[in-house]
């Protein structure tokens, strides 16, 4: 028996998160559902539906609709996020666990979809309360990914000419002023969530707190 492809392991590793995402929002009241995520203008609800959106779009349903919207992204997002949102909470969560071993995406690596399910997940997670203990090997593995990358979201350009260094695991990469912290809030700061950087420490957190204020 050979060993699986790192795709396949990839996306074992994207199931699991949905999966535990789906787990941790099960018995929300409708007011945890309405909670502001921490995706500007975006509820728990309408983040979920997004996610729901990106697992069920295919490279021509992407392009399609891209031509649709003429190519206004944020457009698309939002045309996408509709159509799942689904007549209730219930629905919109059911939806979701629909998608959990989906390998549908639109054309983007698949780590970037295990970017997509953990960063938005805490992007749900943490407004209400929640905290997840991810497996080391899966944040290390996203943290090296988009400290090397701007497809999607700006990160590599967010932490250049700083030195990042977890805490709680082996992700260390980069020069300069020291920014240290657990993976989880490296990551979330690499993406632009200016709050994680509260749980951060070291000469580079101001350089990095504002250039996620930038955008």
């Amino acid at each position: 028996m050979t060993d699986p492809s790192p795709q396949t392991d990839l996306w074992k590793l994207v199931y699991a998160e949905r999966a535990a995402l789906a787990a941790d929002l099960t018995g929300l009241t409708d007011d945890q559902w309405a909670t502001p995520s921490l995706c500007a203008g975006l509820s728990v609800r309408e983040v979920l539906a997004h996610l729901t959106a990106g697992a069920s779009l295919g490279p021509l349903r992407w392009l399609a609709g891209v031509i649709r919207c003429r190519f206004d992204f944020d457009r698309q997002v939002a045309m996408r996020l509709a159509e799942q949102m689904g007549a209730s909470p219930a629905e919109t969560l059911e939806r979701f666990r629909a998608t959990v071993t989906s390998t549908t995406k639109p054309p983007l690596p698949t780590i970037a979809m295990l970017g997509e399910v953990i960063v938005h997940g805490e992007d749900i997670r943490r407004p209400l309360g929640i905290r997840r203990d991810y497996p080391i090997g899966t944040v290390t593995r996203l943290a090296e990914y988009y400290h090397g990358s701007d497809l999607v979201v700006l990160a590599k350009g967010r932490v250049g000419g700083l030195r990042l260094a977890a805490t709680d695991g082996p992700f260390a990469a980069g020069s300069g002023p020291v920014v240290s912290g657990r993976t989880v809030a490296l990551v979330m700061a690499m993406t632009g969530r200016s709050d994680c950087c509260d749980e951060l420490t070291g000469d580079g957190v101001p350089t990095l707190r504002e250039r996620c204020a930038q955008g």
